[in-house]
């Protein structure tokens, strides 16, 4: 796809990029990117998707700005105090990147919903902060043959994985679905909200910008992707460790069980 000559020197810094390049950038303007959640993961992550050039990003989510909000979701600000998060980002989006098209879906995503929308996209990043939406992003980009991006937040730690489920790895096998990762949810009750438990501001942005490399990743194709990977932020030490995981044949999705 060609690039104008503002978004040429808007994009210069990846375009001189070996790994990126002119045929890197033209791949970021035609992708369509949905991001779930519009929070403390989401504000870095649409940002920086923006800024990338990313030419279209949905963006969903069915909350209001609130004050207690702005401690970590740096997409909004005060002023944005009660507005719809998909509002409030796209209005930053817009203030960013003139070139990018946001696609707002002010809509809670769950199994019912999840199916069709994510087949409109290329690439899902999930930064959404209960296990039922998880659970449904990842089943559904696993049916639409979609990659996933997927993160979560701790108080001072962090996980980071990409899904590929519906291709296979150098080895000839499936690649691991979000199922053969964590094959159940936690019992309800046993992982706190951040509204109880607390989460360190700063760490979703560390967070969010990891995730936005890995869809820039995605898209473009260059160096090693999180397939098959777990990467583990711990804040509190600085500390990054990441761990391998397989396919697992008991899976629900890929599986050969019922």
């Amino acid at each position: 796809m060609a690039l104008s000559g503002d978004e040429i020197e808007r994009y210069a810094r990846h375009l001189v990029l070996r790994e990126v390049g002119g045929p890197g950038q033209g791949r970021l303007k035609a992708a369509r990117v949905l991001v779930v959640g519009a929070g403390g993961l989401g504000a870095p992550l649409i940002q920086y998707l923006a800024a990338a050039g990313v030419g279209t990003i949905g963006i969903v989510d069915d909350d209001t700005v609130s004050l207690s909000n702005l401690q970590r979701q740096v997409i909004h600000g005060t002023p944005d105090l009660g507005r719809p998060k998909v509002e409030s980002a796209a209005d930053a989006v817009a203030r960013l990147n003139p070139h990018v098209v946001v696609e707002a879906h002010p809509i809670r995503l769950s199994e019912e919903t999840a199916a069709d929308l994510i087949a409109r996209y290329d690439v899902v990043a999930d930064g959404s902060d209960n296990f039922a939406t998880r659970y449904a992003v990842s089943d559904a980009c696993f049916h639409a043959r979609r990659p996933l991006v997927t993160a979560a937040l701790g108080r001072f730690d962090g996980t980071l994985t990409t899904i590929r489920a519906h291709e296979t790895g150098p080895d000839g096998r499936p690649n691991p679905t979000y199922r053969c990762l964590f094959p159940n949810p936690p019992p309800p009750g046993s992982v706190l909200p951040c509204a109880e438990a607390g989460v360190l501001g700063a760490l979703a942005g560390v967070m969010g910008s990891l995730m936005a490399m890995e869809v820039i990743r995605a898209v473009t194709g260059f160096g090693e992707s999180l397939v098959g990977r777990l990467l583990m932020v711990d804040a509190a030490a600085m500390r990054f460790e990441t761990l391998s995981y397989a396919w697992d044949e008991a899976n629900p999705l890929s599986g050969t069980g019922p």
